[in-house]
């Protein structure tokens, strides 16, 4: 059977490189890309009723399809097909919950590697990722980025 595998993607090296991997290293897996939105955090989102209602939610969506488009094209030189989605809301949470509600078997994530203060002040969706979900997690370094 082939295994279930999301590929969290934002077009950056990292995201790139992890979807390469899922690629090469699973090739009769039903990969699905995913791009999250985040939405703006604040107390000034209780103003509005719906996800719909932020400010630039229509560009942030032409943006997730063109980035989900440029996945596709790196799947096609793969000759592999992909499905892609996007949500919107935190990228950890979400990333884990559709991965959970859709039953992958995978996660396979590219990382920024942030460290030092930028990962205090940012975070690291990877790590989240990593310590939230039930599932095997593979995390992908670009190589050109290290």
């Amino acid at each position: 059977m082939a295994r279930k595998t999301v590929v969290p993607f934002d077009d950056s090296p990292q995201a790139n490189a992890a979807l390469r991997y899922a690629l090469e290293e699973f090739p009769d897996a039903e990969i699905t890309v995913l791009h999250v939105i985040r939405l703006p955090e604040g107390y000034w989102t209780i103003f509005v009723d719906s996800e719909e209602d932020f400010p630039g939610h229509e560009r942030a969506e032409e943006h997730a399809y063109k980035l989900l488009e440029s996945a596709e094209e790196i799947s096609s030189s793969y000759d592999h097909p992909i499905d892609t989605t996007f949500k919107r809301g935190d990228p950890a949470r979400e990333i884990v919950e559709f991965a959970v509600t859709n039953d992958f078997d995978q996660i396979v994530m590219g990382s920024h590697g942030r460290q030092g203060a930028s990962r205090l002040l940012f975070g690291s969706v990877a790590e989240q990722v990593v310590r939230r979900a039930p599932m095997t997690v593979v995390v992908v370094h670009d190589a050109d980025e290290s």
